[in-house]
């Protein structure tokens, strides 16, 4: 899962959200302490649901498709492709109007713990607000629009013109890897957070 699959797995938890949107920038077990416990547990979360992603069989096979081109990006891409679904999922964004809410809802939590941003997704998380990345993952070029941005983002990652052919090609047989998953991920992190 990219942003918008770690903000709705944040389940309305301000700090949990702002750790779990910042995991990707906090390296090691050292670096956690530097945050309250709401936001650690996020950071904790966050890595959780890494490493359950990334065993899942449908995770997996929908990497395949992107593995040559990509290498070890292929699971980047997947999980900023698996947001597209998520954003058009019915059941958890009834309408395009639950998703602007949404989206919004998540910049106005994450910008009261501003404070807590290490600096990468601090330069960011402007762009971030001010594109409306959450939202517009819903739609193809929302999505094109995000492969560019993660290729910026993303040292040594190949020109993600390859990766939107392959995402627009295999549409349904991503969609079905995103339906294969979903459920799960949403009942571990459910578990995990009663733990």
């Amino acid at each position: 899962m990219n942003y918008l699959g770690h903000a709705f797995l944040s389940f309305g938890d301000a700090a949990l959200l702002t750790g779990n949107m910042i995991g990707d920038h906090v390296k090691g077990r050292r670096a956690l302490l530097a945050y309250p416990e709401g936001i650690r547990k996020g950071i904790e979360l966050h890595r959780q649901i890494d490493a359950f992603t990334d065993a899942h069989p449908a995770i997996m096979r929908a990497k395949v498709w992107f593995r040559a081109d990509y290498r070890l990006y292929a699971g980047a891409v997947t999980d900023s492709l698996f947001d597209h679904y998520l954003a058009g999922d019915v059941r958890y964004f009834s309408s395009e109007a639950a998703l602007q809410r949404f989206s919004q809802d998540t910049y106005r939590q994450l910008e009261e713990h501003r404070t807590y941003f290490p600096p990468a997704f601090d330069r960011y998380f402007p762009y971030m607000k001010a594109h409306d990345w959450l939202y517009s993952y819903r739609t193809p070029r929302g999505m094109q629009q995000a492969l560019q941005g993660l290729a910026r983002r993303a040292a040594y990652m190949p020109p993600p013109d390859q990766a939107y052919r392959i995402f627009i090609s295999r549409y349904y047989e991503l969609a079905q890897c995103y339906y294969e998953f979903i459920d799960d991920i949403v009942r571990f992190v459910k578990i995990a957070l009663t733990r």
